[in-house]
């Protein structure tokens, strides 16, 4: 099968091309930086094509041929109106990969916490792509929560934390509810859902609700801190 993924060089995005490649696909990667995709250990195994989701024409030659892609981007150009370039980078891809069988694309599970601001803006961007994205093209979104790995941002915020700060006045962010899930899991649920026309519309993964603070506990006791 003919794949292109976009957010190759994030966390999920080299991890997801490493199994795709193991299991025989050929893969295409969309990119704004040829050598940064090159340097990595899939770089010479992969199709690499320059372009940019603001432009609908770099888009043409990437989407070319292509059977499924992973939608692995978000929040990616910063500044107060990442929302906004969020929209515009869904919308230009439903336009440009109107012949795509599949679209499988990794959001996040919104909280309903009161009290969250940013994050939760960021959480909120990422759910109306999915809709851009299902309202245009047969996609399969998934919606994780704190992804929770070596080297993830959610792990890394737990252990620094945890590690570094083991008696501090914590923020009230640290009792809001998350649902983590393990990038093991989350990997497994990407490439399952592959090729499936059964697995088209929103899946939510994750754990029971947890808040960090328990999950900078669970750490300390796996880890023997006090």
């Amino acid at each position: 099968m003919k794949i292109l993924v976009t957010g190759a060089t994030g966390y999920i995005g080299g991890r997801v091309i490493e199994r795709l490649l193991e299991e025989g696909h050929q893969v295409r990667v969309l990119t704004r930086d040829h050598d940064r995709a090159l340097a990595r250990p899939w770089g010479d195994r992969v199709e690499i094509h320059v372009g940019d989701l603001l432009s609908t024409e770099s888009l043409e030659a990437p989407l070319r041929d292509i059977d499924v892609a992973y939608y692995l981007v978000h929040s990616m150009y910063g500044g107060a109106d990442f929302a906004e370039q969020d929209r515009r980078a869904a919308q230009n891809f439903v336009t440009a990969g109107h012949k795509l069988k599949q679209v499988i694309y990794l959001g996040g599970i919104v909280p309903r916490s009161k009290g969250d601001t940013t994050g939760s803006l960021h959480l909120r961007s990422r759910a109306e792509v999915g809709a851009i994205l299902r309202d245009g093209l047969p996609t399969t979104e998934f919606r994780a929560g704190p992804i929770i790995g070596s080297g993830s941002a959610s792990f890394e915020m737990v252990r620094y934390l945890t590690e570094r700060l083991p008696a501090m006045i914590a923020p009230r962010w640290i009792l809001n509810q998350v649902q983590p899930i393990g990038v093991s899991d989350v990997l497994e649920y990407l490439i399952a859902a592959l090729g499936r026309s059964d697995a088209l519309g929103v899946i939510d993964v994750g754990s029971e609700p947890v808040s960090f603070r328990q999950m900078m506990m669970i750490y300390a006791a796996s880890r023997g801190l006090p």
